[in-house]
């Protein structure tokens, strides 16, 4: 059955092409390297008592929740991301195409790399085990690498939902604001009286959805105008967010406010936000550096690609370490371990841009795909229900993973959910993960 979604607003009236914003892209590939090359530092590796231990090297250091400042940089990755879903969301609508098409296109483009990453770490943990490698070891291998796993759940959803979330910004943005805040509020506050942490997990929604929502604002340049009041902004919320870490309502590490996530992501989005909208120019003579703006376009190119694989990367360099030196490894955070942690971190930047590189097919080129199958201009409209089952299979899917702590069994059952979601929404005639090599993507 094919149901064609109407616009939840009347059609927009033909606009200027608008010009790709390259600060965007820039913030975007920043945040890719903090990701890594953070998670890069909480690789520890060492020989103890009782053989190999893989650990998180940052826990317990006294200068990780100051760290965590600069660091947990999820909320501007969900702004920026509502900056893309409400530009190309926007541009497809205007092109005739409806919200069923535009979810779909986004569902493909996450889910194809999804399935790939997801199918290698099966195929890893099974080659581990068959080694003969202690089944603790693989345990925590796949606990590891299941956790990135969060943002694809969550990106999912949100994604899925930016049409309607749109369309009530365009009807009563601050009202969507306000409404969003109170809810993200009242689950922080059942939480923290009932000491039920499960409870938090529903501003797995609210949160990212709120957050998201600032990016629809950033997108039609309602932000302040006057730098002084940017600046004030940003002082403001840093200030209101230090000032209940303080008085204890929120955690002084801001990673710890991610699971189950908290207001306190809320504030510091506003901050980044903020930041970055004063940063924006100087971002945009940073890309037009030749060698800035490349790479750049080849991280944007492979976001998700860099996202899930790079967690896969890091646990072979850990099992390469044990091998090559063993014993000789220094304990996490000593002196030798922090001297050596750039040349570190320099191999990890290389050998995730090389195993990017050759899943580089994977990774699916859904504006060409769009364009060739008329999807963009609504002449091959997908279906309502396919597109919702594809989307609660594929945060399905990962759910079932992150539950599970990425054993065999999870991730074969995971495997199988994110799989069928991408054929359900994959156009009948494709060749599904067979795809024509990446280039510069449409925003988002």
């Amino acid at each position: 059955m094919s149901v064609d979604i109407r616009p939840l607003t009347p059609p927009l009236a033909p606009t200027r092409h608008r010009r790709r914003d390259v600060s965007v892209d820039l913030a975007r590939a920043w945040c890719l390297v903090v990701v890594v090359c953070l998670h890069g530092l909480m690789v520890g590796v060492s020989v103890g008592a009782h053989g190999p231990v893989l650990q998180n090297a940052l826990a317990g250091w006294p200068g990780f929740a100051a760290l965590s400042w600069f660091v947990q940089i999820m909320p501007l990755v969900f702004v920026l991301g509502g900056f893309a879903a409400f530009t190309q969301w926007t541009s497809l609508q205007a092109k005739g195409a409806t919200a069923s098409d535009y979810v779909a296109l986004r569902l493909r483009r996450l889910l194809g790399p999804a399935v790939v990453a997801i199918a290698a770490v099966v195929v890893t943990l099974a080659a581990l085990s068959a080694l003969g490698v202690p089944s603790a070891i693989v345990a925590i291998a796949g606990f590891h690498l299941g956790q990135p796993l969060w943002f694809l759940g969550v990106y999912i959803m949100v994604t899925s939902l930016a049409p309607v979330m749109v369309a009530l910004h365009r009807r009563a943005p601050v009202v969507v604001l306000l409404a969003l805040a109170a809810m993200a509020a009242g689950i922080d506050v059942v939480r923290a009286l009932t000491g039920v942490t499960v409870v938090g997990f529903a501003n797995l929604l609210f949160v990212w959805l709120l957050v998201q929502q600032f990016g629809f604002w950033l997108a039609q340049e309602r932000m302040p105008r006057r730098r002084s009041r940017l600046a004030l902004l940003a002082a403001a919320s840093f200030g209101a967010l230090a000032l209940l870490c303080a008085l204890g309502v929120f955690s002084f590490d801001m990673l710890a406010e991610l699971n189950p996530p908290s207001c306190a992501l809320v504030l510091l989005g506003v901050g980044q936000l903020a930041l970055f909208t004063l940063l924006r120019r100087p971002l945009r003579w940073l890309h037009a550096v030749l060698v800035v703006g490349a790479v750049s376009a080849w991280m944007n190119a492979r976001a998700m690609t860099i996202y899930l694989w790079h967690m896969l990367v890091l646990i072979a360099l850990a099992g390469v370490l044990l091998i090559v030196r063993g014993a000789a490894l220094p304990d996490p955070l000593s002196a030798s371990w922090w001297v050596s942690r750039p040349i570190w971190l320099l191999v990890v930047v290389v050998a995730v841009a090389g195993a990017v590189w050759a899943s580089a097919r994977w990774e699916r080129d859904t504006k060409r795909e769009a364009s060739r199958r008329g999807m963009a201009a609504g002449t091959s409209p997908a279906s309502v229900v396919r597109v919702a089952a594809a989307a609660a299979l594929g945060a399905g899917g990962v759910l079932v993973i992150l539950v599970t702590g990425f054993t065999m069994a999870g991730g074969v059952l995971g495997l199988s959910g994110v799989a069928a979601a991408l054929r359900l929404v994959t156009p009948s005639g494709s060749r599904g993960l067979v795809v024509s090599p990446p280039v510069r993507p449409a925003a988002g």
